[in-house]
């Protein structure tokens, strides 16, 4: 975007955004408050305040926004629907794990000028190049430091701009920056240094600090060049896109997978909400949850049982399932049922998933015969499966003397997550037999061991284990697990203790071959970039081919002994850390500048797991350079995950994270490359970065 935004300034919609809008902002039903909103000079900004508060006021970039829904689009504004009609409202949604922000106009023609113009800056956004993406940034700290916004700033002031960038120049270098900026503004702005000088005067900075730094750089055209090229990307582009054999069975694919998908929370007293839903499968989620439970009127309910955690409708979820399936992915979407509803408000469900769905629900085996094995993605395009329990098997679908009652021990089949003394005794559990039906090619059953499933188990049988018996499994009985997951769906889940919604390391599940390890989306960190990592790849389509040798169903491979693999050709993995550019800020403290490191982990098999960091450079976010190389050996190259970590050092407590960039390491481009990091919540901190030489060999 031209930074003085004169290319869109004439716009009628964004000239509404600038002279501004008095909108009311809504929480709740209870909760709505009038707030004045205006778009900056800047043409990115959005800022906004109370009539009544004083000096007090907010601001969010257009950057952060993802979308912009018109009418009743979300929980709160559905909520308030006979209070404010449709065409006055509008919900701005946020990239990652950030709340929306839900509004009111005055008018129709007011809440359509917000909309479109919103619309029309985010598409401006997303359009940029990686230069014009550099002048933002530089275009954003002016604004900041321009505290008078009079367009100037002076020696004093672009000193404290240097410290905002988290560049630690000394005086005389910053003089020698200054001066030679505003030599050609004398004239028209009094020895200031004007925004126009400064943007353009930018790469001069590269010079000066280069210049000034003891250790080698990379040349500015060459740094310029390179950050501006797609071919310098860490990631191999035909492996961003789809490109994987979708024709295998499901069984034979690694499926990104949510646990109690409807909580933006914690487990015991965090909000059920729909909003859960649609950002887990916006980010290519496929197999989402959800606990019913008996409603006091008569329609099911989704909530965590017994738990102070908020009430949604089920026939809602359905509803918000329906729309965003199949946003980010046409490959199949699976339902997990966790039922604990009576045959009454079964049945209701099963109409529900009919009626809702549709003929995106799956009724009906595919080609009318008993599978020997499991449909692939590309046969069920489009589809929504039922994970449930079910009254007999496929075999038994056209006996209609089949009995309703699921045994005791099929009832504790590992599947209820979250036991309770609450629930009450019982021998036989009813199923509605609308909704058994319904379930097709994940049956759920209770695991009996490895031995009886393969003498007796059949495809479309499906266990669900805890986070820690898998564990156990893996370490135990790797070869046993690995051979069970290529013919049939497992499912894991996380530790009833984890009340947090904390997350367990999804790794240990992938090594044999565990397909649906279900992870608490909405808590960022660790094991949520592994998932955004492996499922970034294969145009993010939420499944991934297993490694050949895990598709196999008479496999020897062990994940405690990938030496034994009859095709094992270690390899090691060279990084060379040399640098890093325009890192952000951590501490918001004045003149606080951080002390960066770079962390590279290794996730894979237990012999894999590795961690190397450098050193840390004092006071330099800016361009510190490292120059420092890190080895790994990799056993298991295939199952190997890359995790970069850039940290502000602190020697007195914790480091501070900065960001982070996580990638299958089959999908690495070796040479050298740029690594565009993340942010926590694993959306893009443009324009940081790292840049690294990477080496791949044979071990010899």
């Amino acid at each position: 975007m031209d930074p003085e935004g004169s290319c869109v300034q004439d716009d009628p919609d964004i000239k509404v955004m600038m002279a501004g809008s008095t909108l009311r902002k809504v929480k709740s039903r209870s909760w709505k408050k009038q707030r004045h909103f205006r778009l900056l000079e800047d043409g990115m900004t959005i800022w906004y305040k109370s009539r009544w508060a004083g000096k007090g006021h907010s601001t969010f970039s257009v950057t952060e926004v993802e979308a912009v829904r018109e009418g009743h689009q979300s929980e709160v504004l559905l909520s308030i629907a006979e209070e404010f009609p449709a065409d006055l409202c509008f919900t701005l949604v946020f990239h990652g794990r950030q709340g929306n922000l839900d509004l009111v106009a005055d008018s129709p023609e007011e809440a359509q000028a917000w909309i479109q113009g919103v619309r029309k800056l985010i598409h401006k956004v997303q359009t940029m190049d990686e230069k014009e993406r550099l002048d933002q940034w530089v275009w954003d700290w002016f604004q900041k430091a321009d505290k008078n916004k009079d367009g100037k700033m002076n020696f004093k002031e672009v000193r404290k701009l240097l410290k905002m960038m988290n560049v630690d120049m000394n005086e005389d270098h910053t003089e020698k920056y200054y001066f030679s900026c505003t030599y050609f503004e004398d004239m028209r702005t009094g020895g200031m240094l004007g925004a126009v000088a400064f943007r353009h005067n930018y790469p001069y900075l590269y010079r000066i600090l280069c210049a000034a730094q003891e250790q080698g750089a990379m040349s500015l055209d060459g740094f310029q060049k390179y950050l501006c090229s797609q071919e310098g990307s860490i990631f191999k582009p035909e492996q961003r896109d789809l490109h994987q054999d979708m024709s295998q069975p499901l069984s034979h694919y690694f499926i990104s997978s949510s646990h109690n998908t409807y909580l933006l929370e914690d487990q015991l007293r965090g909000q059920s909400s729909l909003e859960a839903y649609i950002q887990a499968l916006k980010r290519g989620c496929r197999c989402v949850e959800v606990d019913c439970w008996d409603g006091s009127d008569g329609e099911p309910i989704v909530y965590h049982g017994h738990t102070l955690t908020s009430k949604i409708l089920f026939k809602d979820v359905i509803s918000t399932v329906k729309e965003y399936a199949f946003k980010a992915s046409d490959f199949p979407v699976i339902l997990s049922l966790e039922n604990h509803c009576g045959v009454e408000q079964q049945t209701i469900m099963a109409e529900h998933l009919s009626q809702i769905l549709g003929d995106m629900l799956l009724t009906t085996v595919l080609d009318g015969q008993v599978p020997q094995q499991l449909p692939s993605p590309q046969e069920l395009k489009g589809k929504i499966l039922l994970k449930a329990k079910k009254i007999g098997g496929l075999e038994d679908c056209i006996d209609e003397t089949l009995t309703d009652e699921v045994s005791d021990e099929e009832e504790a089949n590992g599947d209820a997550e979250s036991p309770s003394a609450e629930d009450p005794p019982k021998s036989k559990s009813k199923l509605s037999k609308e909704l058994s039906d319904l379930v097709l090619y994940c049956k759920s059953v209770h695991f009996h061991g490895f031995e009886q499933a393969r003498l007796h188990g059949k495809c479309y049988e499906m266990s669900s284990f805890s986070e820690s018996k898998a564990k156990r499994l893996a370490k135990e009985a790797g070869t046993d697990f690995v051979q069970y997951n290529t013919r049939q769906l497992s499912r894991i889940y996380p530790s009833g203790l984890r009340t947090d919604s904390s997350n367990y390391n999804p790794q240990d599940m992938w090594n044999v071959g565990c397909q649906i390890v279900a992870l608490n989306f909405q808590t960022a960190g660790l094991e949520m970039d592994l998932s955004d990592g492996l499922f970034r790849q294969n145009g993010g389509c939420g499944y991934v081919l297993k490694p050949d040798f895990m598709r196999d169903g008479n496999t020897q491979f062990s994940p405690e002994k990938p030496e034994e693999r009859p095709d094992y050709k270690p390899l090691r993995l060279s990084i060379q850390v040399i640098s890093g550019q325009q890192l952000p800020k951590v501490n918001q403290k004045e003149g606080s500048i951080v002390d960066p490191l770079v962390r590279v982990e290794i996730y894979g098999v237990p012999q894999d797991q590795a961690k190397e960091e450098t050193s840390h450079i004092n006071n330099n976010g800016f361009n510190p350079v490292w120059n420092e190389t890190l080895n790994f050996i990799l056993h298991t190259p295939e199952l190997t995950l890359v995790r970069f970590v850039v940290e502000d050092y602190d020697k007195a407590s914790r480091n501070d994270f900065i960001g982070q960039f996580t990638l299958p390491f089959t999908c690495i481009q070796a040479g050298y490359r740029h690594i565009h990091l993340l942010s926590k919540d694993g959306t893009p901190i443009p324009p940081s970065s790292i840049f690294v030489n990477i080496s791949i060999s044979e071990l010899t």
